[in-house]
């Protein structure tokens, strides 16, 4: 619901959540006016469908069991949190482990219900360290891409109950929203409510084609400010400063993955060089 003032239809056995309609509105316009340098909003929607696209050609339809380590890392180019830890991972375990976990990822992936037991089998799978927090964000962001009709984006940055830190916390209904204590899970379920409160927001604001997507772009700007330092002000407007007010909203979506000259992506191997879209990686002496 929209802070005190609007109770938005939610399933009656789902999660109550209660979100700051001012703080969304006005991240919504800032939104529209940063991305006009670039295109506009249309544009970052496209490009997020395109990455879309790329993930079903490569995992959907079972395609995952014959998925190749060179499009596996091409993939790994557009997930930020990913890109700087798996080449090592994989340098040092070989593609095969990580090809097998993904297959039991995405058993039965037409069954939502099943999602919060595959996530956890997957990241379970990892070292429960720092090191690997980014196994949550692969898992989330493949379910996404793949099938983002069906699996609302379920990374760390929209929403992680252990640090009580994402998305959900900059749009929260509270008066001192930094020392709230949310007490909300980061399960597909609350996953699921937030995705049907904000498209909800999206149509009330004249929104109606490429709701997922225009959802993915709204709350990366959201949680932008909090990278930017800004979280304290709550989304104000300032387009005078130097820095480009979208350049944190497309890292955070995995946008600016490639450069369009040489091919390069950020993906870092276990050499330290950088990935090459579509090249084999060398993955170095644990690769089988």
């Amino acid at each position: 619901m929209w802070g005190r003032a609007r109770h938005s239809a939610v399933p009656a056995q789902g999660p109550v959540l209660d979100l700051s309609g001012p703080r969304l509105r006005q991240a919504f316009e800032h939104l529209a006016e940063a991305a006009e340098p670039g295109g506009g909003i249309e544009r970052y929607v496209g490009a997020l469908a395109l990455k879309s696209s790329l993930f079903e050609e490569l995992l959907g339809n079972g395609r995952v069991s014959t998925l190749g380590e060179t499009e596996f890392c091409d993939l790994c180019g557009f997930i930020t949190p990913v890109r700087r830890r798996v080449g090592a991972w994989l340098g040092r375990h070989g593609f095969a482990a990580m090809r097998h976990r993904l297959e039991r990822l995405l058993m039965g992936r037409a069954d939502a219900a099943t999602a919060d037991a595959r996530l956890a089998a997957f990241t379970s799978s990892f070292p429960a360290d720092r090191e690997h927090r980014w196994a949550r964000d692969l898992a989330a962001e493949i379910l996404h891409f793949i099938a983002p009709e069906h699996y609302p984006l379920m990374t760390r940055w929209m929403w992680d109950a252990r640090t009580n830190t994402g998305v959900l916390r900059e749009i929260w209904h509270a008066e001192h929203v930094d020392a709230a204590a949310i007490a909300v899970a980061d399960d597909v379920a609350v996953f699921a409510t937030l995705r049907q409160e904000l498209e909800g927001f999206l149509r009330d604001n004249g929104v109606f084609r490429d709701l997922t997507f225009y959802l993915d772009l709204l709350c990366a700007h959201v949680y932008s400010f909090y990278i930017n330092g800004r979280g304290g002000q709550y989304l104000r407007t300032d387009f005078g400063a130097k820095e480009d007010p979208m350049a944190h909203t497309r890292r955070l979506l995995g946008l600016d993955a490639v450069d369009t000259e040489t091919g390069r992506t950020r993906l870092k191997l276990i050499d330290g060089t950088a990935h090459v879209l579509g090249e084999m990686p060398r993955l170095g002496p644990g690769r089988p």
